[in-house]
């Protein structure tokens, strides 16, 4: 699935680790997030949004499947 997330990060200034620990997961969690190898569970998917203060559907892109 198509995601938004590294252009964000960076937008905002945040590295990997940061993100990687204001969600609670591993830095190779964001990396593969980024990467499109790794889809999010629901939970994640909410953190994430939280975290950079958007919607679910700002990030991530179903339609865009890889």
């Amino acid at each position: 699935m198509k995601n938004l997330i590294r252009e964000i990060r960076m937008e905002m200034g945040l590295t990997q680790d940061e993100i990687s620990e204001s969600l609670e997961v591993s830095r190779q969690t964001i990396i593969s997030l980024e990467k499109g190898r790794y889809n999010p569970s629901l939970i994640l998917a909410f953190k994430i949004a939280k975290l950079f203060n958007r919607s679910i559907e700002e990030i991530f892109d179903p339609e865009e499947m890889e």
